[in-house]
């Protein structure tokens, strides 16, 4: 088998719809979505954990409507916020509706859940008067139980056949901004869901694994079926779905689009489990650096090796690279080459100076590339 680099991962062909100001499908680059946790009355604590999720880099924020009062708090939250909301509604056609009118920019609805031909009509209707897309999202836990009883368990096809019909209603209305997910929280069944579904329509696939666990498990099973999908070039946009704080959901997230080279924000480390050959502690150094830089967004590559052994080869592809050495004194690489030692004692606080200025620069010549292409 030969080496496949991730440069050449050939996305799946799909429709192009925006939620928002944020394109989805047709190529465009993968949104990083997350849930808030917090009561949607609580307007104030709402929009603090959407803040935390926009530091983070999420591009879209799902906020459930469960009642009329959250439906209509939408609007607070809303023009107090930097990302596209998504409300999340379920059964009662009236939600959709007041979210549509308090600002969301996309509505996730099964149409099919929510009564008849004229309650779909109206909610349609409200998305198309106030721009909204639609995101169908079909799970394994909540299939229709007429699906049930023909398939006798969840399976991919139960997944895709209660997928189609959803989208069969919004088309017979002539809405054609709407996304799908069919998600599960097994593996196995999300993948196989989504693989199906990839090859019988061309709508813009939202992938996740529901329910997927703490940050360590669901972080794993995340990153195995997400992984496998986007590998196959099928996803548009992503939720990693863990039980912890949203902010970590659009991390993992992200750091699974760099890990396939799919996308590319902030701080990228290289780092060695580290051995009886370090010449300085690893583990706190990575785990120190990963937080003082937190807030870099512009992509940059670190490797931080604790000896001789691979840090030289590692440095030759990242930005800025050290290796451990003796006498307490360490080898700083930059662009692959070596290029000054540094004392142990103040090898963190140079690193972070020498990311933040790299940032600097590469967002200054970006500017100075704009400006001359305008």
């Amino acid at each position: 088998m030969s080496y496949r680099p991730y440069q050449e991962i050939v996305r799946r062909k799909s429709r192009r719809i925006h939620v928002g100001n944020v394109p989805i499908g047709d190529g465009a680059p993968i949104p990083v979505q997350t849930m808030t946790n917090t009561l949607t009355t609580d307007v104030e604590a709402t929009v603090a954990q959407v803040k935390r999720a926009e530091a983070a880099g999420v591009d879209i924020v799902r906020i459930s409507c469960p009642d009329q009062e959250s439906s209509l708090a939408l609007k607070d939250i809303v023009r107090q916020v930097n990302v596209p909301i998504v409300a999340d509604i379920h059964f009662h056609y009236k939600r959709a509706i007041e979210a549509a009118e308090s600002g969301a920019a996309c509505l996730r609805i099964n149409p099919g859940n929510i009564g008849s031909d004229e309650r779909v009509k109206e909610v349609v209707k409200a998305a198309r008067d106030h721009g909204c897309s639609m995101r169908i999202g079909v799970n394994a836990g909540s299939l229709e139980k007429h699906l049930l009883e023909k398939y006798g368990e969840p399976n991919p096809e139960a997944l895709v056949e209660s997928a189609l019909y959803h989208a069969n209603i919004l088309q017979q209305h002539d809405f054609h901004d709407f996304k799908i997910s069919v998600k599960a929280s097994d593996v196995f069944l999300a993948v196989a869901a989504y693989q199906q579904l990839a090859e019988v329509c061309d709508h813009p696939l939202h992938i996740g694994i529901t329910e997927a666990g703490g940050r360590r498990m669901g972080t794993v099973k995340s990153s195995i079926g997400l992984g496998s999908l986007l590998w196959a070039g099928i996803g548009d946009t992503l939720r990693v779905s863990l039980s912890d704080e949203p902010e970590e959901e659009v991390r993992v997230g992200w750091d699974i689009l760099k890990a396939l080279g799919l996308r590319h924000r902030g701080v990228k480390v290289i780092s060695c489990p580290s051995c009886a050959r370090q010449g300085y502690n690893v583990i706190k150094t990575v785990e120190t650096l990963e937080q003082r830089l937190s807030h870099i967004e512009t992509p940059i590559t670190l490797s931080i090796i604790g000896c001789v052994v691979n840090g030289p080869g590692e440095a030759l592809m990242t930005d800025i690279g050290v290796t451990g050495g003796g006498n307490g004194r360490h080898m700083v690489y930059a662009a692959g080459k070596q290029d000054h030692t540094i004392d142990g004692d103040q090898m963190i606080e140079h690193i972070v100076e020498l990311v933040e200025k790299k940032a600097a620069a590469i967002r200054m010549e970006k500017e100075a590339e704009k400006i001359a292409a305008e």
